[in-house]
């Protein structure tokens, strides 16, 4: 088979195209990937529009999984037919960063299929940057995870999502049996973060989301691991809320303590700050909603309560390990967060029906 379909983007304005392209051939060290299952998550198309694509045309997709296809010289250990899902992350390897278990904080971090966080040189990411919503991705060996027995390749697909919230957790070194916040819970992140919960952990949840009706579906992820949950919806605020403080309230009246913690995964808005005042003394929000709103906290108020912004990306090697081994053994079970699938011809649709948010889709699938 000499052509394939595949989405590409042509620039950040006009409409994915669903085409035929010719399908790649590997070179040394470099393995073809057969896509049988690609993620889609809600940010890339925002990334795309405010330009952090820095290679078009390319084909979008970060997240993917499938089997070894063809294999090219010099790559030790893969063969044809093995099961794997595809790290996306391209860094150097040789930095401070990279050498600490931080590679997403390298200079030349960029991710298959997606955004560029630099604008430095990105030698990886020129060679690279054609993503999995394809029939066939080429990768360099090295970003290879085999997929362990029991994880199908839907989940494999979504393993980097999961990292993220994995990575999240970590960064927010959290105290026994803590109180934790989550902005924007009814969304991918939202609900992965709650899957972890428990094994970090947590005593107790507070979910903020826009709607009670999709809220309540994610309490049930929390109750299912036997975890107290509460839940804020923005649509039962007072008017004005926005304005004074009354989300702020809203989460003192459940803990007037305040939070340990806030998993914040605000893209937009006035949640992140208002969440932020909501911290108990020594509390921490961890952002990873790429809010472009200014949080208007004064540094008195951080240092008074000795607060922490922390804010983070992605995940790291050691992250989607960690994951890989919880699902293996059956420690973390996420198959219910999948609740779309579409065909690779029904990528626009799904895009459109995702920015549309008329219904909850935690976890969306395309199957080339």
């Amino acid at each position: 088979m000499s052509t394939m379909l595949a989405a590409r983007a042509y620039d950040a304005e006009s409409a994915l195209v669903v085409e035929e392209v010719p399908v790649p051939e590997p070179t040394s060290g470099e393995v073809i990937v057969k896509v049988e299952s690609a993620g889609l998550a809600p940010g890339m198309m925002s990334l795309l529009t405010m330009g952090a694509f820095k290679q078009l045309p390319t084909i979008l997709g970060h997240e993917m999984a499938g089997t070894v296809s063809d294999v090219g010289p010099d790559v030790p250990g893969f063969t044809g037919g093995e099961r794997v899902r595809v790290h996306p992350q391209l860094t150097c390897g040789r930095c401070v960063y990279c050498r600490s278990d931080r590679e997403n904080m390298c200079a030349q971090y960029a991710v298959i299929g997606h955004a560029a966080f630099s604008d430095g040189p990105l030698p990886l990411y020129e060679r690279y940057h054609d993503g999995g919503l394809a029939e066939y991705v080429r990768v360099p060996f090295w970003l290879l995870d085999r997929l362990p027995a029991n994880v199908s390749f839907d989940i494999g697909a979504k393993v980097h999502d999961l990292g993220n919230a994995v990575r999240i957790l970590k960064e927010c070194h959290l105290p026994q049996a803590a109180t934790v916040v989550i902005t924007a819970a009814t969304g991918t992140m939202g609900t992965a973060s709650v899957k972890f919960a428990k094994r970090f952990g947590i005593g107790r949840l507070i979910l903020v989301g826009r709607s009670a009706e999709r809220l309540r579906d994610v309490e049930k992820l929390a109750e299912a691991d036997g975890i107290p949950v509460d839940s804020i919806a923005i649509e039962n605020l007072p008017e004005g809320w926005e304005a004074d403080s009354g989300l702020t309230r809203a989460i003192r009246c459940l803990v007037p303590q305040g939070a340990d913690a806030v998993l914040d995964y605000a893209p937009a808005g006035p949640i992140t700050a208002h969440a932020m005042a909501s911290l108990a003394t020594g509390g921490v929000l961890a952002h990873m909603g790429g809010n472009t709103v200014p949080v208007p906290i004064p540094p008195i108020a951080i240092m008074g309560n000795c607060w922490r912004f922390v804010g983070t990306k992605g995940n790291t090697r050691n992250d989607v390990v960690d994951v890989l081994k919880l699902l293996e053994i059956g420690a973390v079970n996420v198959d219910d967060l999948i609740t779309h699938h579409f065909t690779l011809a029904e990528t626009v649709t799904a895009i459109q029906e995702m920015q549309r948010r008329t219904k909850p889709m935690w976890m969306t699938i395309v199957h080339p």
